[in-house]
């Protein structure tokens, strides 16, 4: 048997594709579109997996994902393909409206076809897992309860609205079609391979280069943070054992501000990588407007994956940031090979 995991080459997906591989024996298909933010060099160290083969596409293309389906015959399509960055999607809603809508449309369409002609064995261990994100349930003022399952949709921005869109045809994929599926709703993750556009890695980066570390309005901002490989291992269990229709919340119970989380990595930068100066990191920081319908809070209940299904986050913030931070400083190359003419132009972009 195998798995096809889409948007396998970006941020949240090459974790998950690592993870598993190192824990599992059955073969990965791994698909990325390879746009700006997916990257090959995440998956250079498993090239040579005989368990993992690479497969440059689109989740819209619909001839090629059926042939790809039929050929592989895997028993579970984990979804991670999408444009997942708020900022891009206030510059520019159509990519995330042509991915996360009608792209995701067509992956469902041709896992519905595939899964009918399946065998009843097949089918009864087939799972479409949808990865999506807080986002979708809007924002929380400081004293409201952390989002759980059963909050209503919300969302604010275009890119949570294509994603509360794609959750709803996932929803109905099942209710109407019989397709197994399984949902998942993450808070903000953090740690290797985490494109430099979003807050900690953008932070790291611009301290080491002597650059200004730009916060949005005040800073208080609140999210909730959970470390990359405890997410990658809560989709595993919740693929493993997740209720057929369900969908399930996954946090990291960290709770902070974003002047907090950037002032804790100007304090393990001071400690692992201090300035020549010997001037603390934090002089680097400043703040700029606000962007558009900017969230107030997120914050993730994980109460229900942690008692139907015995998964929770195995790092602390403490403990997962400073992993964090310790990576990108071995893996300059890393960032060297990323931070292309096409980043540096969104970044002078973004923050002007």
């Amino acid at each position: 048997m195998s798995i096809l995991v889409t948007g396998a080459a970006g941020f949240i997906g090459s974790n998950f594709v690592l993870n598993w591989l190192s824990e599992y024996r059955e073969k990965v298909i791994a698909l990325d579109k390879l746009t700006y933010a997916g990257n090959l060099e995440n998956l250079k160290s498993v090239e040579n997996n005989p368990n993992y083969s690479f497969v440059k596409a689109d989740i819209g293309d619909s001839t090629f994902v059926a042939k790809l389906l039929q050929e592989h015959q895997p028993r579970a399509i984990i979804n991670f393909a999408a444009e997942s960055h708020v900022d891009r999607s206030v510059h520019g809603p159509d990519d995330f409206m042509q991915t996360n809508i009608i792209a995701t449309y067509r992956l469902l369409e041709e896992a519905r076809s595939f899964f009918n002609t399946l065998s009843e064995d097949h089918k009864n261990k087939f799972r479409f897992l949808h990865v999506s994100t807080d986002e979708v349930y809007g924002t929380l003022s400081s004293s409201d309860p952390a989002f759980n399952e059963t909050n209503q949709y919300k969302p604010n921005s275009p890119y949570s609205a294509s994603k509360a869109a794609s959750d709803h045809l996932v929803r109905a994929w099942h209710h109407t079609y019989g397709l197994p599926v399984l949902t998942t709703n993450c808070s903000n993750n953090y740690g290797p391979y985490h494109f430099p556009e979003k807050l900690i890695p953008l932070c790291i980066l611009k301290a080491l280069q002597d650059q200004d570390l730009p916060i949005y309005g005040d800073g208080q901002q609140v999210r909730d943070w959970l470390y990359v490989v405890d997410h990658c291992k809560g989709i595993a269990t919740v693929l493993e054992k997740g209720v057929i229709g369900a969908t399930y919340n996954i946090g990291g119970w960290n709770q902070k501000a974003n002047l907090e989380v950037v002032h804790t990595l100007c304090d393990l930068l001071d400690e692992l990588k201090p300035r020549e100066d010997k001037r603390s990191y934090k002089d680097q920081i400043t703040f700029v407007k606000d962007r558009p319908g900017h969230d107030r809070r997120y914050a993730i209940d994980a109460t229900k994956i942690a008692k139907e299904l015995g998964w929770k986050p195995q790092e602390t913030f403490e403990t997962g940031i400073r992993k964090t931070v310790q990576w990108y400083l071995d893996n300059q190359h890393w960032v060297a090979n990323v931070q292309s003419g096409e980043y540096q132009n969104w970044l002078n972009k973004n923050y002007s």
